[in-house]
């Protein structure tokens, strides 16, 4: 088994773990155990270093093993709507692989689909697209009738 795999599995198995009642179970009884046994160490130097140095350990090892299943959730999530967009004959293909635009370019696709939602929400026929593609396929359709209108000089 290569050691990314079984990276893989362990960090999976991990972090379903440690998100279940029973890991909130242990870690939460650890603390309450860790507080009853301060009088019997005098709540000493000792005894708060222990408490602090495995919780900081285990945040620390923990931070890197949710952002692995995280990158790999948002990586799944990205091609399930990558297909849905690919499937779909009203969606814009131009949006698979959107997550590979930086923040500018990403804000300015917002500011347009804050546009398209106004103009979705005046539209009588909620199952009428409104996609960049449609958007710029009104444009031409109307810059063209626009040029016909024109009186020849």
């Amino acid at each position: 088994m290569k050691k990314q795999n079984f990276f893989e599995l362990i960090s999976d198995k991990i972090t379903c773990w440690t998100g279940s009642l029973w890991a909130f179970i242990i870690a939460f009884g650890t603390i309450i155990i860790w507080g009853i046994s301060g009088p019997l160490f005098h709540f000493s130097d000792t005894w708060q270093l222990v408490i602090n140095t495995g919780t900081t350990i285990i945040t620390f090892l923990m931070v890197f093993l949710i952002q692995k299943t995280q990158n790999k959730d948002s990586k799944a999530i990205h091609l399930k709507l990558n297909e849905l967009i690919a499937a779909s004959r009203h969606a814009s293909n131009r949006m698979v692989d959107v997550e590979d635009l930086n923040e500018d370019e990403l804000d300015v696709l917002h500011r347009y689909y804050e546009k398209l939602s106004d103009v979705a929400e005046k539209d009588d026929d909620i199952h009428k697209s409104h996609s960049i593609d449609s958007a710029e396929k009104n444009s031409e359709e109307k810059n063209s009738a626009i040029k016909k209108a024109k009186p020849k000089a």
